[in-house]
């Protein structure tokens, strides 16, 4: 049997720009990071989650706001092994109903697949599968999209990996060892904590990143099973996935209508009024996917702006037109908002730009 439920892809926009991530990660590193004597709180109030926010249940945060919380965190603290202690901390009681349904799986292989069914629900940062192999069953885990920086990569496989370690320690026994470990990015300078942590071997530079899983531990019996009880939680973590659909395609709909509408931003009651909603309700659905129209909007204003800063020949003021800004200076403003930096400086510091861009 084979699994590959990944999150939502969006077209016409990046699905960067979209809350729809629990939060889980973030609170994890930032707990790490202050056990090193580091405060992410400003790192974190700069793409928009406060205390406040980020004690919210309803919280979603983008793969955007996410990649740059990982980045500042593993600049901050300097620990290049930042991803393997956030997985080696985490807990099922994290995930919310799908911990509890983990725990009451029949068999650690149902719990595998349990998870990677309801991934989007987890806050997963990569992209899940499960299948049968010949080795054994194999948990794989992709990147959400190749072009990451490869600091932030790392750290997403690191944490990926070794959250389904610790978790299964927790969960099935703490003696749960997998038979292979396989990271897709190369040998780093220090590889005895990775030996340490996984106790099986170890490879780098492999084609993809994954754990192999002895068929012995995957048929073993969960200490906490209870069926009458899983398949109840199975069931309302179905109601929220498709509530969750919902969401993510209401969002689809509206980043692909202020994209497709640039450089004008359509009215927040114009929307309204394409949903066939009430602007009432349309804020309402909007806050229930943990976000608001104005954050949409910037959102898909960002990825313009990247985009067009990678053509050659187009001027600052081009670009502030085309991505809907009334001048250069908003433009400015948001980009250093942004990235903390000018767009010039910004377009400099792009290795794939296709030429210059002009003041």
């Amino acid at each position: 049997m084979s699994f590959a439920v990944g999150p939502v892809a969006f077209s016409g926009t990046s699905r960067s720009t979209s809350a729809t991530i629990q939060p889980n990660i973030l609170h994890y590193i930032a707990s790490v990071a202050e056990e090193r004597g580091v405060d992410l709180r400003p790192v974190l109030e700069q793409v928009g989650l406060d205390e406040t926010v980020m004690r919210s249940a309803a919280l979603r945060v983008s793969y955007r706001q996410g990649s740059t919380v990982i980045r500042r965190a593993l600049e901050l603290t300097g620990d290049a092994r930042l991803g393997m202690r956030v997985g080696a901390v985490q807990h099922p009681t994290a995930w919310g109903l799908l911990g509890f349904a983990l725990m009451a799986s029949d068999t650690l292989q149902h719990a595998f697949e349990t998870g990677v069914r309801y991934q989007n629900l987890s806050g997963a940062m990569v992209m899940w599968s499960a299948e049968q192999g010949d080795e054994g069953f194999v948990l794989r885990a992709d990147l959400p999209d190749p072009g990451l920086e490869p600091g932030v990569a790392v750290f997403l496989i690191e944490e990926g990996l070794t959250s389904v370690v610790a978790l299964s320690r927790l969960t099935a026994g703490p003696a749960f060892t997998p038979a292979l470990a396989e990271f897709a990015f190369p040998e780093p300078a220090e590889r005895e904590p990775y030996g340490a942590f996984f106790g099986c071997p170890v490879r780098f530079g492999a084609p993809v990143s994954r754990l192999v899983i002895d068929p012995v531990w995957a048929r073993t019996r969960m200490p906490a099973r209870d069926p009458v009880t899983c398949a109840s939680v199975l069931g309302m973590l179905d109601t929220q996935l498709a509530s969750r659909r919902h969401q993510q395609e209401l969002l689809e709909v509206l980043e692909i209508s202020v994209a497709q509408s640039l450089p004008v931003v359509p009215s927040f009651a114009e929307q309204a009024r394409r949903q066939s909603a009430s602007e009432r309700t349309l804020r309402r659905r909007l806050a229930d996917c943990g976000t608001t129209y104005d954050a949409l909007v910037d959102g898909v204003r960002r990825e313009r702006v990247e985009q067009l800063m990678l053509r050659s020949g187009l001027t600052l003021r081009d670009i502030a037109h085309r991505s809907g800004f009334s001048d250069e200076r908003a433009l400015r403003r948001a980009v250093r908002r942004w990235h903390g930096t000018s767009p010039l400086r910004l377009r400099n510091q792009t290795p794939e730009r296709e030429g210059s861009v002009t003041s």
